[in-house]
């Protein structure tokens, strides 16, 4: 399906304020950027560079006062993500270079603390994607999804003892759950078609069967139509607009439709 999907953001700053941006997709697995459009109200000069996990960020100074940021993309995605329930459990040994460092214990993926509740979920399973599949059905069954319940400080470790959250609560629990078997995980933020309320949303993706795999505890069953924005350890390498100084968010308004011809 071909989506338009973005989203504009009003900031409001008392000075200059350096600010880093992660708000355009790339072409790669799954999705074809067909087009794209960045606007910045008032206009100011921006580079762009590719961060360790290939995300693209844009980095800028806001000038003091009102602030608009307004992105939009029209994205081919798969109408489907791909489900194999025989993959494998890929041997430490064996795994590539670049994904070794999505086994290890990170800011709000505390995988050491997490051990024993991940050996009572997954029971008997067979080792790979059965095992992160048990892991995502006890998390959507277990967790109750809402709203104001965790803020920026919240872990997988609190969201397993407190059992509410929202999707960037359920991935990291997801996310420590997988690595603390030794299967290597990752969060994505991006755009899910049909999302309700409708946001940004937050998954994870394990890597089994010599591949990454896609998981969204927040739903019942695997759903398509997903733009990934970026890719990283935990919601400390995927923020969308990173700040330091005085600049307040104001308002943000996202959306995702299907395009128009």
């Amino acid at each position: 399906m071909r989506l338009d999907a973005g989203c504009e953001i009003l900031f409001e700053a008392s000075a200059p304020t350096p600010l880093i941006l992660m708000l355009r997709p790339r072409s790669g697995n799954g999705q074809w950027v067909a087009r794209e459009e960045y606007q910045l109200e008032p206009s100011t000069a921006v580079i762009e560079y590719t961060d360790s996990y290939g995300n693209l960020c844009q980095r800028l100074l806001t000038p003091d006062g009102p602030f608009r940021v307004y992105t939009s993309a029209r994205v081919e995605t798969a109408d489907a993500i791909d489900v194999q329930p025989d993959a494998p459990y890929v041997p430490v040994q064996d795994l590539p270079e670049d994904v070794l460092q999505f086994l290890l214990p990170s800011r709000y993926c505390e995988s050491d603390r997490l051990g024993d509740l991940a050996s009572k979920i997954v029971g008997d399973s067979t080792p790979g994607y059965e095992q992160v599949e048990a892991i995502r059905q006890w998390i959507q069954t277990n967790v109750e999804y809402r709203y104001g319940t965790s803020d920026a400080s919240t872990s997988a470790a609190d969201i397993a003892q407190q059992h509410v959250g929202v999707c960037r609560d359920f991935a990291h629990l997801g996310i420590a759950l997988c690595r603390s078997f030794s299967i290597p995980a990752r969060m994505v933020v991006g755009y899910l078609y049909q999302l309700d309320p409708m946001d940004l949303h937050a998954w994870f993706e394990a890597y089994i069967g010599d591949r990454w795999f896609t998981f969204d505890a927040t739903q019942e069953k695997p759903r398509g139509n997903r733009i990934a924005i970026a890719y990283g350890r935990d919601a400390a390498d995927v923020a969308l607009a990173t700040q330091y100084g005085p600049l307040t968010l104001k308002t943000m308004r996202v959306w995702v439709d299907v395009a128009k011809l």
